[in-house]
């Protein structure tokens, strides 16, 4: 499918496959997608505003430039994707799988990332201020550096993920601490 350039505006597709379309440049606004495969699909500096992407799988897509504004990808896999440079703003991946992705520098602050799939992740140097990373998987997940200010991180995460030169409000050095088997006194 070539769809690049193209505006879609309250459409929805239900189990449709994307795999390896051109859709670059493409502008979606309130549309739904769900359980539709990307695979291999082009959508660089694609812009979605109050879209829907839920359950979607995104293998090997490429989101370089993409923004998505005030969006969901709820439970949608992007595993292999080419993301840098992206934006999200107001959106939720609640439960998404990003094992292994590079975003590191990525503004990511204010998401909702519950019980996402960080396993491995590259986020060295981002903004996850704000961010909801409850529940999420961060074995092994480079933090180095990160801004985690008013970040919610269970303490599985604390002592996974690798959080050398993050920056931490108070409450969460203290439940780093505690993670880590110190006793606050």
């Amino acid at each position: 499918m070539v769809a690049a350039g193209e505006h879609w505006v309250r459409r929805r597709f239900v189990r449709c496959s994307f795999t390896g379309s051109d859709l670059r440049g493409l502008r979606t606004e309130a549309c739904t997608f769900d359980e539709c495969d990307f695979s291999r699909a082009d959508l660089g500096d694609s812009q979605h505003r109050g879209t829907a992407l839920r359950t979607c799988s995104f293998t090997g897509v490429t989101l370089l430039g993409a923004e998505f504004r005030g969006c969901s990808l709820m439970g949608s896999s992007l595993l292999g994707a080419r993301l840098r440079p992206i934006t999200f703003a107001d959106c939720d991946l609640t439960l998404v799988a990003l094992g292994r992705a590079d975003l590191r520098k990525t503004d990511l602050s204010g998401l909702r990332l519950r019980e996402a799939n960080l396993v491995e992740t590259d986020l060295r140097e981002a903004d996850l201020s704000g961010a909801d990373l409850s529940g999420a998987r961060l074995r092994d997940t480079r933090l180095e550096g990160a801004d985690l200010r008013g970040a919610r991180i269970d303490a599985d995460g604390l002592v996974q993920a690798r959080l050398t030169g993050a920056t931490v409000d108070a409450g969460t050095a203290v439940r780093f601490a505690v993670a880590h088997g110190l006793v606050i006194g």
